[in-house]
């Protein structure tokens, strides 16, 4: 059994490259799913986050709204730490656990796709990393399409996070995506097939 850990900045095309994959027929665990499992309403994991947040960031249905938490941890380090503290370890029993299951069920290749898995020390809980990238430019286009982000908004978080020459100095594999998702597709295929070739 292979696992690659998939990571890259907010809006650099992680989500388009799992999907892919998926499709050739790699099990994905996506750790940002994972979490919103891991903290639903009533759960210990949700019940500390909102200790430390307060009730502002609950919607009418009881879940947290991920919107408003973004904007508190986003612009603030010491909010992040404090939501990364309670979170991860949680996701990482998670996302452990469901590798074991797959791999008993004789899963050939996982792919862990997690947007942290460097920051949060998880690279041990994979063979491989592999970094998806994309120009800062894109990003913010990406960000306003998809999530409706001013471009002040895109930048409070792609600064939040590591940079792409820190993730790619990192990685085994760098995945480029500034390119047309035919072009994406292309480029996974192969690194795809590369990686079947290996196991």
């Amino acid at each position: 059994m292979k696992v690659i850990g998939l990571t890259g900045g907010i809006g650099s095309g992680k989500s388009t490259v799992s999907k892919f994959l998926a499709h050739l027929g790699a099990v994905v665990i996506d750790a940002d799913k994972v979490g919103h499992e891991v903290f639903k309403p009533g759960t210990k994991a949700w019940q500390e986050v909102v200790d430390a947040f307060g009730q502002g960031i609950i919607s009418a249905d009881g879940t947290i709204d991920r919107r408003k938490l973004g904007e508190i941890v986003f612009s603030n380090p010491g909010a992040r730490a404090k939501l990364n503290q309670v979170m991860h370890p949680l996701i990482y029993k998670q996302v452990k656990s469901q590798m074991e299951e797959y791999g008993r069920k004789g899963a050939a290749i996982i792919i862990v796709e997690a947007p942290l898995l460097l920051e949060v020390g998880w690279k041990s809980l994979v063979d491989e990393v592999w970094v998806t990238s994309a120009s800062e430019a894109t990003v913010i286009k990406r960000l306003k399409e998809q999530k409706g982000l001013s471009e002040a908004q895109s930048l409070a978080r792609i600064r939040a996070q590591l940079t792409d020459e820190e993730r790619i100095r990192q990685a085994d594999v760098v995945i480029d995506t500034d390119c047309a998702l035919d072009e994406l597709k292309e480029r996974v295929e192969a690194l795809w097939r590369k990686l079947r070739s290996r196991i």
